[in-house]
């Protein structure tokens, strides 16, 4: 049923991310972060099994609360942690049996309840209901996704870019030869680059590099790119004020940034944000075809 299954992920989403006043989570016994952290090792590999590194990004969490969790989670013998065979200074945690067990009880316990809470509506009524989770859940999850710069060779960052090229190639009438990433990324004395990230997967990315060419202190957004099932959750709107804040904390007083015809909702996205149409600047793209300004002199109120 679609219904239920969008109710089981915003159940999910919203007290995983926001949290509920409950000390047994789902009835199960245990504390709701310990359950969020018991799911997450089970959506790791099976054989491989997930980093402790990687479940503190995801998770948000600092060492000391998250070696905790993982203590009481193997005191019930739910889970196990061994060395990473691929660098030994990390350690890596999977699920045993029980831990497998106890997760599935997880996942049926939300079934059932996302199926008790719909059971009374119509058809119509659940088409309706699942329409408005899909959004809420959306809009929770890109309320709580981490901006931070990063370099331009991290992997998120090569990741996000990697598909933001090979998007524009297929999107772009002529193509656009993604290349190496890192090479394509906004390179040059001054740049920074900006990762978006949702529970440790990238979902938005973005640059800024100085455009001395265009103005001595003009700053140019390079790379503008949010993840396709991302898209329509303002999360493109956010980066761009995230990008304008950092020109303007260098000092900026002009924005400058281009992008193709092809990409209308950009376009749009740029006009609500109050970049004006200009003609071909120095050092543009050669496949733009849209070239905008922005004066930043003053700080938005």
């Amino acid at each position: 049923m679609r219904t239920t299954a969008v109710l089981r992920r915003f159940n999910r989403t919203y007290t995983q991310r926001i949290g509920v006043l409950e000390e047994s989570f789902l009835g199960t016994g245990r504390p709701l972060a310990v359950s969020r952290l018991l799911f997450e090792i089970g959506a790791g590999d099976p054989v491989d099994g997930v980093t402790v590194r990687d479940l503190r990004e995801r998770l948000d969490l600092d060492s000391g609360h998250l070696s905790r969790m993982l203590r009481s989670l193997e005191a019930e013998g739910l889970v196990t942690t061994r060395p990473d065979p691929a660098d030994q200074r990390r350690r890596v945690v999977l699920l045993t049996d029980a831990g497998r067990g106890a997760r599935q009880e997880l996942d049926d316990r939300s079934e059932e309840l996302a199926t008790r809470i719909v059971s009374p509506l119509t058809h119509r009524q659940r088409e309706r209901l699942a329409e408005a989770l899909a959004t809420a859940d959306l809009l929770v999850r890109a309320a709580t996704v981490r901006l931070r710069e990063v370099a331009a060779d991290d992997p998120g960052a090569r990741v996000a870019l990697g598909r933001y090229l090979a998007e524009i190639d297929e999107r772009f009438p002529t193509g656009y030869a993604p290349g190496d990433p890192v090479a394509a990324a906004a390179s040059g004395p001054g740049s920074t680059y900006v990762l978006a990230t949702s529970d440790g997967e990238p979902v938005a990315y973005g640059g800024i590099r100085p455009a001395p060419a265009v103005d001595e202190h003009a700053i140019e957004i390079k790379r503008m790119w949010v993840h396709p099932g991302w898209r329509g959750a303002g999360l493109g709107s956010r980066m761009l004020r995230h990008l304008e804040a950092l020109a303007r904390e260098r000092g900026c007083t002009r924005l400058v940034l281009d992008t193709n015809e092809v990409l209308a909702e950009a376009i749009a996205m740029y006009e609500r944000s109050g970049y004006r149409s200009v003609p071909r600047y120095p050092g543009s793209d050669p496949h733009a075809t849209h070239f905008f300004e922005k004066d930043v002199t003053d700080r938005p109120r």
